[in-house]
């Protein structure tokens, strides 16, 4: 069953003053959910030292690239000092924007969504084999330009026989 619930990025704090709390409140339970799956999906496909891609193909269909990264980047950022994760993986962590989300009490409400059941090298495994997989993905997808370049390409050739057609009935005369 795939999870609908939009990504909500920003702090408890931004959405209480914006009126946004019911919008952050879903996400922040999408995000444990997604924690939880990946703790799941890691422990279901890894067998023999092997990580098998469908644990990424598992949690991706259910929740997305979008939630998984997110859940992925603040794991890796709560997990800064562990050397068990890749320097590769801690320097993308860094370009995902996740804000930091005091409670009342000054502690950070987003290590509830820190993926802490799975041994952290198999964390940091599961997220180069997700990343790989979204490189791959994208790169089937063609882009915006090239599907108009290719669309605007077959419309020249079905008009270049019309025009073709047209010079050589100017020549015969």
């Amino acid at each position: 069953m795939k999870d609908t619930t939009q990504l909500y990025i920003y702090p408890a704090s931004y959405a209480h003053e914006h009126g946004e709390l019911e919008q952050y409140r879903a996400s922040y339970k999408a995000n444990i959910a997604c924690k939880e799956a990946i703790e799941q999906a890691i422990a279901d496909h890894y067998r023999d030292n092997c990580l098998s891609t469908e644990a990424v193909h598992q949690v991706v269909e259910q929740f997305g690239y979008d939630r998984m990264f997110y859940v992925l980047a603040n794991t890796v950022r709560q997990k800064d000092w562990d050397g068990r994760i890749s320097r590769d993986n801690k320097a993308w962590a860094k370009i995902i924007p996740v804000y930091e989300n005091p409670d009342g009490f000054g502690y950070d409400r987003n290590v509830y969504f820190v993926v802490d059941r799975s041994h952290p090298g198999l964390t940091d495994l599961f997220l180069t084999q997700a990343r790989r997989e979204y490189a791959l993905a994208q790169e089937k997808k063609p882009s915006v330009r090239d599907s108009l370049n290719k669309n605007a390409g077959q419309q020249v050739r079905a008009e270049k026989p019309k025009q073709h057609k047209g010079r050589n009935d100017n020549r015969v005369n």
